[in-house]
């Protein structure tokens, strides 16, 4: 059977996602260079970390899905998966990590 797929804009970045089981889950590989590329890998490993985020290897058919749907370069040959809601948490918890997006109190 084929995946659904689909995009779904996420703070305003439009990411590919496939559907496994009822979930949509979206390549990390692409989340990281659209939707975090001015936040540091390494803050991001420490980030899903600390949420208790687990990526998870996708395998080659989704890998191929993936690929057609341009969320994965062709040349790729690995990918991980995070699920929506991982991705809102990670979202949340790294707004106003990226420059010129940092949040000042006003009194």
């Amino acid at each position: 059977g084929e995946f659904q797929t689909g995009y779904q804009e996420i703070e305003g970045i439009n990411l590919g996602y496939l559907q496994v089981n009822g979930t949509q889950m979206f390549a990390l590989a692409q989340v990281l260079s659209d939707l975090f590329k001015d936040i540091p890998r390494t803050t991001i490993s420490k980030k899903m970390e600390t949420l208790k985020i687990k990526s998870r290897r996708c395998d080659l058919r989704e890998l191929r899905t993936l690929k057609a749907i341009r969320s994965v370069p062709t040349r790729a040959v690995k990918c991980s998966l995070i699920s929506k809601a991982d991705l809102e948490a990670l979202c949340s918890s790294c707004k106003g990590l990226g420059p010129g997006r940092r949040k000042r109190k006003r009194r």
